[in-house]
């Protein structure tokens, strides 16, 4: 593996320099563990304002909302 890091005693760990690069991450950036089976994913958490306009153009037929659940 090239990019590794050390889980410290305090169970913190240190993403590497080329990673934070890559994926453009920043300072204060919050980041989600995901557990899977065969490891975690650790992706960045969008900010809100990100979000904004990126369901625009779905189609809202079809949508299964609370009342319709048994």
């Amino acid at each position: 593996m090239a990019d590794a890091s050390t889980l410290s005693s305090k169970y913190r760990i240190s993403i590497p320099k080329a990673v934070r690069e890559r994926m453009s991450w920043r300072l204060g950036q919050r980041i989600a563990f995901i557990a899977r089976s065969d490891g975690a994913l650790i992706v960045p958490i969008p900010e809100r304002e990100a979000l904004a306009g990126s369901a625009r153009g779905s189609n809202p037929e079809g949508y299964r909302d609370r009342g319709d659940r048994f």
